[in-house]
């Protein structure tokens, strides 16, 4: 596995975590890439919307357009994951640590 493919399962893993905090399962592109900055990935939008669009295609999130930003929404298979229940190929796998 690339370094590249690496970070981008990385990068997925951190964005349902942190759509599993939130207490209506949603967030944007913007503080999407706020927070993949937080764990030291300094991604651009595009980056992020790709990243995204492959958790859509996995069936790990939903995405709405709102105005020019996207909204991702999780959904059970991308919960699944997070809570170590089933896992989804091209993410990485979560910790066993809370």
């Amino acid at each position: 596995m690339s370094y590249h493919d690496v970070v981008a399962e990385d990068c997925r893993l951190i964005i349902l975590n942190e759509l599993s905090k939130e207490n209506d399962s949603r967030l944007n592109e913007t503080i999407l890439t706020k927070v993949l900055e937080n764990f030291g990935h300094l991604k651009t939008r595009d980056y992020v919307r790709t990243q995204l669009r492959k958790l859509e295609d996995l069936g790990a999130i939903g995405i709405k357009q709102v105005g020019t930003v996207q909204v991702a929404e999780l959904r059970q298979p991308g919960l699944d994951h997070v809570e170590r229940r089933s896992y989804l190929e091209g993410v990485g796998r979560p910790s066993l640590e809370g």
